[in-house]
């Protein structure tokens, strides 16, 4: 009887399921809290990769400024990545900064920092706790900026249109020059708003005042050569053969079509770093007159060369071409197509209907500035018509890693994105590591 029973309880299979389930459960439970632990630390070290490329890169951009000195630098990472990271992390005190290395030489700044993870599953004896460490490094620069903002103040931008303009020009000139000492700028910005032509303000010496119609050369300006009274302080393209150079006025003026119907009131700003007084010139603006934008292409070139130091002021007066030193950058708007050209219109035609002229003159003088070394970012606003975004793609220079250079906007917020990535192109600060 004892034998039989055994052999009933041998083929008893009534438990098993239980048995096999209990075991099953258990490797089921350790998978989901291994599963569990791992997307924890994948979510905690991307983070943390985040937090410290943050603070690299916010202490390298300072260095470059000259915001911050190289003794602060490590409390100025430290403080960027307990307020980019901390929120992240499981437990308030687990995140640290291991190090900080800025190498001179080589003009980067490399830090380490690391963090202590409370485990959401522990498992076996590993402990309830892990550290992940992570590194980062950044670029600086102590090389100098300078930029030209073409900008569109034409009749087409009234209304809406020409308030958005100065809310993504104030954010860029915040983008550029905030937190800079005036006194020791790296970065200055010059202002070139345009419509029919381009208010010259305190340079209006430069301007040949043509009495009558002509398409000859323009006097230098020492030359003792009588011109017409000056209706207001405007300049037209240049005529004559540096019509497409950034010649010195000394060489050549520039010249005022007698042709000329509309001055804007906006005169430009050569190269500062003023914030305030930026500001204040981009306020003023007012939207009226047609799109001589070849003209506005020109002064920004001017502004930027080396050759018009000796009629602008000392604060103002452009660095020299040296890639290494200095970046010139001309950053062109417009809302539409040009259309308004004074040099090569013979006389009794409509100046304000040479839409091919105009774009041919930009993209000559565009050309000719990137092969001078200064690299040209395009923003097209609401653009219509397909000459108008052919002119600001040909203009553009080529993109080059992540950096774009021409922009359409549609919007006043994507016209201020716009400015904004566009400053961010300039000062960018590569993450290394």
């Amino acid at each position: 009887m004892a034998t039989t029973r055994f052999r009933h309880f041998g083929r008893d299979t009534r438990g098993n399921f239980a048995v096999m389930t209990a075991a099953i459960a258990s490797v089921l439970a350790l998978g989901i809290g291994y599963g569990v632990n791992v997307a924890q630390m994948t979510k905690v070290r991307s983070n943390l990769v985040n937090a410290l490329d943050a603070a690299v890169t916010s202490t390298a951009r300072d260095l470059t400024t000259g915001r911050i000195a190289e003794k602060d630098a490590h409390a100025s990472v430290e403080a960027f990545l307990m307020a980019n990271g901390s929120a992240d992390f499981t437990r308030p005190g687990t995140l640290a900064l291991e190090n900080l290395v800025i190498d001179t030489s080589a003009s980067t700044v490399a830090a380490r920092a690391h963090v202590d993870v409370d485990l959401l599953f522990p498992v076996f004896a590993t402990g309830n706790s892990r550290r992940i460490a992570v590194e980062s490094a950044a670029l600086y620069s102590d090389k100098r900026i300078e930029v030209a903002m073409m900008l569109d103040i034409t009749g087409s931008m009234a209304g809406q249109k020409i308030k958005d303009l100065k809310t993504a020009a104030l954010a860029a000139l915040d983008a550029f020059l905030a937190g800079q000492d005036p006194a020791k700028a790296r970065v200055r910005v010059a202002i070139v708003p345009y419509a029919d032509a381009v208010n010259t303000g305190a340079l209006s010496n430069v301007v040949h005042v043509e009495k009558s119609f002509t398409a000859g050369e323009p006097p230098k300006l020492d030359d003792p050569v009588a011109a017409a009274t000056a209706p207001d302080k405007c300049a037209t393209e240049r005529k004559g053969a540096n019509q497409f150079t950034d010649a010195s006025p000394y060489t050549a003026k520039v010249n005022r079509d007698y042709r000329l119907a509309f001055c804007p009131s906006t005169a430009l700003a050569p190269l500062s770093a003023d914030l305030p007084a930026l500001k204040k010139a981009v306020g003023a603006f007012a939207a009226d007159g047609y799109t001589g934008g070849h003209t506005g292409i020109q002064w920004s070139w001017y502004m930027l060369s080396p050759k018009w130091r000796d009629v602008l002021p000392k604060a103002a007066a452009p660095a020299d071409h040296d890639p290494k030193k200095v970046a010139k950058i001309a950053i062109l708007m417009t809302d539409g197509e040009f259309n308004t050209a004074f040099a090569g219109v013979a006389k009794g035609k409509d100046t304000r209907n040479q839409a091919a002229l105009s774009r041919s003159h930009a993209e000559t003088l565009c050309a000719a500035m990137r092969k001078d070394g200064i690299e040209v970012f395009t923003i097209g606003f609401m653009l219509k018509e397909a000459g108008a975004k052919a002119v600001m793609k040909a203009c553009a220079s080529p993109d080059s890693g992540s950096s774009t250079h021409y922009f359409e906007t549609s919007s006043g917020a994507e016209l201020t994105d716009a400015f904004l990535s566009i400053a961010r192109n300039v000062e960018r600060l590569a993450v290394t590591k």
